[in-house]
């Protein structure tokens, strides 16, 4: 599936629908993690939407359902590990193992966040974060702040880019 057919595709639900249902399909597409707000919001903000109110809803769809994917991540580890009989404890790390894992806190989540958005998009960049043993509320955290930031880009560029082509 390419972005141009993710457009073609969100841009008639968002055409056909009016008022209130628009911003609720708006909500609905950016939690869905093909879609997302890369896509989302520069076809609403295009079809005439009003931009900080499709930021807002956009960024609050696709953080929503990353905030469930982290959940459900934390509850299906806990469960896994209950039944293998491990503990968080690992005494075996060594020395290398935490220094890696701190570089990994301090300078690969956040770049993973805020890259992931625009790269992999983010329920995958959040998936590996945590793969990777992130703690679950540094991952919610940080992925917002990635969302945060790319929706306010995409607000911008797409409300720029209606201006420029003269749609408004």
């Amino acid at each position: 599936m390419t972005v141009t057919s993710l457009l073609v595709d969100a841009s008639p639900l968002l055409e056909e629908a009016s008022g209130l249902l628009q911003y609720v399909l708006v909500f609905v597409l950016a939690a869905i993690p093909v879609v997302e707000i890369l896509v989302v919001v520069p076809v609403a903000i295009g079809l005439g939407l009003d931009p900080a109110t499709t930021g807002v809803v956009a960024f609050a769809g696709n953080v929503g359902s990353v905030y469930v994917l982290v959940a459900f991540h934390h509850r299906l580890s806990r469960w896994w590990d209950s039944r293998r009989g491990e503990t968080d404890t690992d005494e075996d790390a060594g020395e290398r193992h935490a220094r890696a894992r701190g570089l990994w806190d301090r300078y690969g989540l956040p770049g993973l966040s805020i890259g992931g958005p625009i790269l992999t998009g983010v329920h995958i960049a959040a998936l590996v974060a945590l793969l990777a043993g992130s703690p679950t509320r540094a991952v919610a955290g940080w992925m917002t702040v990635g969302i945060g930031l790319w929706t306010v880009v995409l607000v911008v560029l797409s409300v720029a880019g209606v201006s420029v082509l003269g749609l408004a």
